[in-house]
């Protein structure tokens, strides 16, 4: 089982071109920002918009090819589809909108199909009741239910969770986590949110202006984003212009240092990036990549404390109540470190351990400029 996808399509701002092959064996993320060609690259797939050019191949079905002019319609092509909003027929009840898809079917095997999925997504009891007398994430649950109920061999998530408040949607997420595990065909799950596409999808490619700029396993796509596009997609804060000095070191122009690196650096290298969450404080400047910093500025949420340093001396003072607060770093540590931290004279002491280094091009392709 495979999905294949090579298409162009001519958008206002850009062209989009997505290429890449997708199997059963793991969920596969598209993560990006508003606007850069996830989404229409899912209605490219289900049939909603048309590609200028290029092919979609199903399991060996061609549902568009522009050379052979096949282009298939949405009901053929055996794909299901979960939008943002829900999309769900307001006249029509929750038992009916899950078997929307499945009319074809004697009456006894659809009622069971639908009774089978309602209890799946923990619906039992409400298939007589109507939209909106549901919440969100009961509404979405239904939305997802008439997506696979009439077995898809793709499954196509379009934000799915965005619309949902945090509570509901740690609710959705765990329940489209084990319906997924059980799940036969194809998922494609597209979503601006970090943490999210990280927690559901085994595989992702990050995507950018209508190209592919990362794919791979998680792991992959977050420990060695290979751009900097994608590592900002992939959540890096930190970044400054970089230069090879020898094999193993590097010029850090904007954080005024030299650093160590714990692998061969890339033949176009232009940046190097470090994650917030990876910087370590530590109690003297003897480990390779150790310099002393100075706090600038401070930004809380209910469980982190995002701490702006200045390395290397501490910042200049503007006067009595004014200070600069420039800043080279930002780390993110939980506010039990920081109540830690925070009783400590400065300077401090941080670490960028060499091998969470991000060596980074500024082309996806691994060349700069």
């Amino acid at each position: 089982m495979t999905l294949i996808v090579d298409i162009q399509k001519r958008l206002p701002s850009y062209t989009l071109e997505a290429a890449f092959t997708v199997d059963p064996q793991a969920a596969l993320g598209i993560l990006g920002a508003s606007g850069s060609g996830k989404s229409m690259t899912l209605r490219c797939i289900a049939g909603v918009e048309t590609p200028d050019r290029g092919r979609i191949v199903l399991n060996g079905r061609v549902l568009f090819d522009s050379d052979r002019n096949i282009n298939l319609p949405s009901r053929e092509r055996r794909v299901g589809i979960v939008f943002q909003a829900y999309a769900l027929f307001p006249h029509l009840s929750v038992a009916e909108n899950v078997g929307f898809g499945l009319r074809q079917l004697p009456r006894v095997e659809r009622l069971q199909r639908v009774g089978r999925w309602l209890g799946a997504m923990q619906l039992q009891g409400v298939g007589d009741r109507y939209p909106h007398q549901l919440s969100g994430g009961q509404q979405q649950r239904v939305a997802l239910a008439r997506a696979l109920a009439p077995e898809p061999e793709v499954l196509l998530l379009d934000e799915p969770l965005s619309a949902l408040d945090t509570y509901l949607r740690s609710q959705v997420e765990q329940q489209l986590i084990t319906t997924l595990a059980s799940y036969r065909g194809m998922t494609l799950f597209v979503t601006h949110n970090l943490e999210e596409v990280f927690r559901v999808c085994p595989q992702i490619m990050v995507m950018a202006a209508g190209r592919a700029v990362a794919t791979g396993s998680r792991h992959q796509v977050f420990e060695r984003p290979g751009s900097a596009i994608a590592a900002q997609i992939t959540g890096c804060k930190n970044f400054s212009r970089a230069t090879p000095v020898s094999d193993t070191t590097l010029w850090a122009e904007d954080w005024h240092c030299t650093l160590a690196v714990a692998e061969a650096m890339p033949q176009h290298l232009s940046q190097v990036g470090f994650r917030a969450h990876q910087i370590q404080f530590v109690e003297d400047s003897s480990p390779p990549n150790t310099f002393a910093a100075w706090v600038t500025a401070t930004s809380e949420t209910p469980h982190r404390v995002t701490v702006f340093l200045k390395l290397h001396a501490a910042p200049v003072s503007l006067g009595q109540s004014a200070t600069d607060h420039t800043f080279d770093l930002q780390a993110e540590v939980f506010k039990e470190i920081w109540q830690r931290l925070k009783q400590q004279p400065m300077p401090w002491y941080v670490q960028l351990a060499p091998e969470r280094l991000l060596l980074l091009c500024d082309r996806p392709d691994g060349r700069s400029g």
